[in-house]
């Protein structure tokens, strides 16, 4: 769209617009239907792709996608996109990594191009050309393995996924489907931010363990005390006034326990 309005080229509106995720859209211009996604999506529709195939492999060898564009049954021309990476994406995954986390690039594009990005990433394993619903498919064959899955995307096509893992992370700047299927949104600093989450979850149900072990101990020691179960052999007796203040110092400390999340940094 940018690219037209560059050349001053007029936009036309579109009628009876439809997407069909991880395959293409299609609308009505100027009395015409026009067509533009995959040449495997064009070609079901009657569109003979060839001209297409020879630039698919060469771009997606270099990290590109190629989307046909076809008007009325006949291949117009094409587009090619390029998903750049984001700028801490490889500091992140290596930061995941040291943290035991296993790293899987999930992707609708095909197999040359998530390859070319993956290798940049350093991801080893990649799971390329699947649509919205194989990506929950894939979390949902994890999950049977007795895997704990975080799924993390951005747009329309991995809300299905989002929804399916253990925990879905969306990213602020994304879709608001994505954002509105997902647990966990990062609001700022992109994927950059993902093991500094990752890290504060892990500190605070670590904290939740602690208090919970410290207050079970409280009162499991407590609680006899105060009903004199020590009452025959000794003197030690717990007054109700006593045993009050004890009950509060309990709740004081898990507070003063859980503030210390204020220093995580």
């Amino acid at each position: 769209v940018e690219g037209a309005r560059t050349r001053g080229l007029c936009l036309a509106p579109v009628q009876s617009f439809r997407a069909h995720p991880g395959r293409g859209v299609e609308g009505v211009v100027e009395d015409a239907t026009v067509l533009a996604g995959t040449a495997g999506w064009l070609r079901e529709h009657g569109v003979d792709p060839a001209p297409l195939e020879p630039l698919v492999a060469r771009l997606a060898a270099g990290g590109q996608t190629l989307v046909g564009v076809a008007r009325s049954g006949r291949l117009m021309g094409w587009v090619t996109v390029a998903d750049t990476v984001a700028p801490g994406a490889r500091a992140a995954i290596d930061a995941l990594r040291t943290m035991g986390v296993e790293v899987v690039m999930i992707t609708g594009d095909r197999e040359e191009t998530a390859r070319h990005v993956a290798d940049h990433l350093g991801i080893p394993r990649v799971v390329a050309e699947v649509r919205p619903e194989q990506k929950a498919e894939q979390i949902r064959q994890e999950q049977a393995r007795g895997r704990k899955v975080a799924m993390v995307g951005d747009g329309v096509n991995d809300a299905p996924a989002l929804v399916a893992a253990d925990v879905g992370i969306a990213l602020g700047s994304g879709s608001d489907i994505a954002v509105a299927s997902s647990d966990v949104t990062l609001v700022r600093g992109g994927i950059a931010t993902l093991p500094t989450a990752l890290r504060l979850a892990r500190a605070t149900l670590s904290t939740i363990r602690s208090n919970l072990f410290w207050a079970f101990l409280y009162n499991g020691v407590g609680i006899p005390i105060a009903a004199g179960v020590l009452a025959p052999w000794t003197d030690l007796r717990l007054s109700p006034v006593l045993a009050s203040a004890a009950m509060s110092l309990s709740s004081v400390s898990v507070l003063l326990s859980s503030l210390r999340l204020r220093r995580f940094r």
